[in-house]
């Protein structure tokens, strides 16, 4: 059996979540889509191979081969996507980084860390329960919280960016990717201390 050398293969996987189709496009819920975007952006790649149940592209990072993926299976399925691709190329969860949305977190905040729970969010849910562990990094970003405290949570994740939120929000989707990037060259210590507060 022939196995790809090292060189050739995908080493890391960043998945981006969000829901697929224009109309979810500036919402909350796809702030980790946003970053996909200024990755792709910023590397001169369009993330749109469809592979995995998913969005994809292969670029290099510090060395290492990474596939970015849009999962477009929805929000409470993104695991099964991630669990594709992570078993295809052997890729321990250690080296699946995930970005999502966080609403315990200001606009413009994110929170880099290298294993932990879902803290109430279906997309790292299903990829938790779909790789059967919760030791990967993840990068959050913040999209605020509700208004109050009896707003319906679903409608509020679903709600789109406006004004200066919009603005804010693609500067952290910006940042995140970077985040994704160094957590990959440099570790968990270095960008939690670059990223985090």
């Amino acid at each position: 059996m022939l196995f790809e050398s090292k060189t050739n293969s995908v080493s890391w996987l960043a998945v981006f979540l969000g829901n697929p189709g224009p109309r979810y496009e500036m919402t909350r819920h796809n702030a980790g889509f946003l970053a996909a975007e200024a990755m792709a952006k910023d590397k001169g790649l369009a993330i749109n191979k469809a592979r995995f149940r998913a969005l994809t592209a292969v670029t290099e990072i510090g060395g290492e081969k990474v596939m970015l993926m849009k999962p477009q299976t929805y929000m409470n399925l993104s695991g099964e996507a991630a669990a594709q691709a992570a078993k295809f190329y052997k890729i321990p969860p250690e080296r699946v980084i995930v970005v999502s949305d966080e609403i315990a977190l200001p606009i413009g905040k994110l929170r880099v860390r290298a294993k932990g729970s879902a803290g109430g969010h279906n997309g790292l849910k299903s990829i938790i329960a779909c790789l059967g562990s919760d030791q990967f990094p993840r990068v959050r970003i913040g999209v605020g919280a509700p208004p109050h405290p009896d707003y319906d949570m679903a409608d509020w994740v679903l709600s789109a960016f406006q004004n200066q939120d919009a603005e804010d929000i693609l500067k952290s989707a910006a940042r995140a990717a970077q985040a994704v990037e160094c957590y990959i060259q440099n570790g968990a210590e270095r960008t939690m201390n670059l990223f985090n507060g």
